[in-house]
């Protein structure tokens, strides 16, 4: 363990592999269907989770972490060798699990503990625990961390695709009757991360044209600068989301090894499955 362990939660949708790699302490979202709960990560994942929603019907809720399963967290970084904790949470704006981790943190003595609102999600929130990692591998400082981590978040961008409605009517936020017509038209809402929260940017017909204007403003998104890091994101769609890969490198240069990752249950509740998105870490 470096002297300084990175926290973070399974909203950050980070694969498992860079999670052991860089020995990240995870806190995950918990899925609640009535009064049957289950763990991100532990006995949940987006296959699990959309088989449940079409086998009942009906959408579950979400938990954020309680301010005890940080003070675990944290302990367990302490106890692992670690000096300080930096935890790195999904946007305030869309949970309370910012709030929760700070309430942690008051367990331990000042300054031992630093809390971080990425006001992002998925990727864009794993983006800046990978580069908080990686500078604690590297032996950086509590303050060069944060640094670096600020740094990031002016410099993200994220685009998402929805192939269905029919979700989004499942949790409500959609009436049943308008989906139903919007299915029936062939709309594919197009999302994007806007102040701390992911948002309805605009609305395509057919999956071709969504696949096709995520192409398009990965490119505008790319004009003045070099992409860094790049991560693909999907909800039961690993072939689509590599499909997309391919296709932007038909127009863009890319970095070299991509990092593919799945929605996690904590957002892809909120969005359906069949999702597919990028997140681009522009160079400065």
């Amino acid at each position: 363990m470096p002297k300084i362990a990175i926290v973070t939660d399974t909203n950050a949708s980070l694969p498992a592999e860079l999670v052991q790699k860089f020995q990240i302490i995870e806190v995950p979202i918990k899925i609640q269907f009535g009064e049957e709960t289950y763990t991100t990560g532990l006995d949940i994942d987006d296959e699990k989770l959309f088989s449940l929603i079409d086998q009942r019907q009906v959408l579950p809720t979400t938990a954020a972490p309680s301010p005890d399963a940080f003070i675990k967290a944290y302990q367990r970084g302490f106890d692992e060798g670690a000096e300080k904790v930096i935890c790195i949470c999904c946007s305030s704006e869309v949970s309370a699990t910012f709030n929760a981790a700070e309430m942690a943190k008051e367990s331990f003595p000042a300054g031992d503990v630093h809390v971080v609102d990425s006001r992002q999600l998925s990727l864009a929130e794993g983006f800046q625990v990978l580069a908080a990692a990686e500078a604690a591998a590297e032996g950086g400082t509590v303050q060069e961390i944060l640094g670096i981590v600020a740094d990031i978040q002016s410099r993200l961008h994220v685009y998402a695709a929805l192939p269905t409605l029919k979700y989004l009517a499942l949790g409500g936020r959609m009436g049943r009757l308008a989906a139903g017509f919007g299915e029936t038209l062939e709309i594919k809402p197009i999302l994007t991360s806007r102040g701390g929260k992911l948002e309805l940017l605009e609305k395509v017909r057919t999956w071709k044209k969504a696949k096709q204007r995520l192409i398009e403003l990965a490119i505008a998104s790319a004009t003045d600068g070099t992409i860094e890091r790049i991560g693909l994101i999907h909800v039961n769609n690993e072939e689509g989301a590599q499909a997309l890969y391919g296709s932007l490198s038909e127009v863009l240069p890319l970095p070299d090894s991509p990092i593919l990752a799945e929605f996690t249950p904590g957002l892809s509740v909120h969005t359906g499955s069949g999702v597919i998105a990028f997140v681009f870490l522009m160079a400065k």
